[in-house]
């Protein structure tokens, strides 16, 4: 789970600065558990009176600003959530913890807050198929005593799987239930963790450029390979997505073969996100400063040739990863600007190619630099996010010489470009001596 406030981003500014100091951070730890049949059915009625709240609640908030044009606060949802467990229809709203029925309310009014304030959409109704089975217990309506966690109406605790133990102390603050659509239950702990303490400082420093072939590649030359988790289990997933096809619906055995789908599709996530942690973590734990580019995925996804190998590469998922351990552990993460030219431009002596299609993977300069796409690009973000930290100049080179601005490798000083390993001649980048 990401960290209240966001890490430290410099995009195409000065500002070296970085958070030492220890900070009390919250985290979610989720786990694996396996309900009685009585809890499933418990938990099951209260998915479902949550969804029923959030989209009654989100109605009359519609309906009372397009009739009217007025705002429905909480506290008026609150006030008719218990007008609406007094009528005979919505009766069976008693039956389960009113807790997870307010924390749907405070929901709604976050989305609707966030939506005003042009960060988000309007809120969408829930759906009984396709939204996200959760329910949020707050102190009141859970007991957590031995490593045991017993939620109300509820008589027995739950049978979780510590797949790791919390932090020392730790008391979670909220707990959700939520069920994915291969079947499978989690819990997830919200505690605040006081065992953070930021890394010892460092002096290295590494830029970094997403890839297709490789996933990563490194300023200091090792690129990591794109394991393609999708595309490994593509037989697979079409396989079961064929016989989802073939099941008549609204039939138990559409339901079978639509949960066998989801578990392919869960076992590519859990993959994909595991290999992502191993490698955030030991960027972060080797470097104290890490350059990145500003990709805009989003924009990238409408190439429908490269749509799903980018998907699958997951790279606002490495982002996001990247900096909220950033921000734990002490350490600074500086994105260049989106249309910095890190490939087409020579790391050795500054010029910029006109042209770089794709499919050239190696090139060689006019001054007989000899290039690795990829390496290259990385060492050129490596170079302009340190200018950036170091002197404030942009993260994009000049293009024509000038008398009065002098460019940016003659304005960084000798610390902001120490350790970066520069090409002579044809030396080939294989052989070129790594960032220390």
């Amino acid at each position: 789970m990401a960290p209240p406030e966001s890490p430290q981003i410099v995009t195409g500014r000065c500002d070296s600065s970085v958070a030492m100091k220890t900070t009390r951070v919250k985290r979610a730890f989720k786990y694996r558990f396996y309900p009685t049949e009585a809890q499933a059915a418990e938990l099951s009625r209260t998915f479902g009176c949550v969804r029923k709240v959030y989209n009654l609640a989100l109605a009359a908030r519609t309906e009372a600003w397009t009739l009217r044009q007025e705002r429905v606060s909480y506290n008026a949802t609150s006030a008719m959530l218990t007008a609406w467990k007094k009528t005979g229809e919505l009766a069976y709203l008693n039956e389960v913890s009113s807790v997870p029925l307010q924390q749907a309310l405070r929901h709604l009014q976050t989305a609707f807050t966030n939506f005003f304030a042009k960060r988000a959409q309007y809120p969408r109704f829930k759906s009984r198929k396709r939204s996200r089975k959760s329910a949020e217990y707050t102190t009141s309506a859970f007991r957590f005593r031995d490593g045991t966690l017993t939620l109300a109406k509820m008589g027995e605790p739950l049978h979780i799987v510590w797949s790791r133990p919390l932090p020392e102390g730790a008391k979670p603050s909220t707990v959700t239930v939520s069920q994915d659509s291969a079947g499978r239950w989690f819990v997830s702990l919200l505690c605040e963790d006081q065992t953070l303490q930021p890394l010892p400082p460092t002096t290295a420093a590494i830029g970094i450029d997403a890839g297709l072939d490789h996933l990563l590649t490194l300023s200091t030359g090792e690129k990591i390979t794109n394991p393609r988790h999708g595309q490994r289990d593509r037989v697979r997933l079409a396989r079961a997505q064929r016989e989802l096809s073939r099941k008549a619906k609204g039939s138990a055995n559409r339901d079978n073969a639509r949960r066998k789908v989801a578990k392919v599709y869960a076992r590519i996530a859990d993959r994909r996100r595991d290999h992502l942690h191993k490698i955030t973590t030991r960027l972060v734990r080797d470097n104290q400063t890490i350059v990145i580019e500003d990709l805009t995925v989003r924009n990238l996804l409408k190439n429908h040739t490269l749509a799903r190998a980018i998907s699958d590469a997951a790279w606002r998922e490495f982002r996001s990863m990247l900096e909220y351990k950033a921000q734990w552990y002490g350490r600074k993460v500086i994105a260049v600007d989106r249309w910095f030219p890190s490939s087409k431009l020579c790391s050795t002596c500054g010029t910029v190619r006109v042209t770089m299609p794709l499919h050239v993977r190696t090139w060689t300069c006019d001054c007989g630099a000899i290039h690795d796409r990829d390496v290259n690009a990385a060492r050129n973000i490596l170079a302009a996010g340190l200018a950036v930290s170091a002197c404030g100049a942009g993260v994009r080179p000049q293009r024509e010489p000038s008398r009065t601005r002098r460019s940016v490798t003659k304005q960084e000083t000798s610390r902001a470009t120490v350790g970066i390993p520069v090409l002579q001649g044809r030396e080939d980048v294989n052989t070129a001596s790594p960032v220390r």
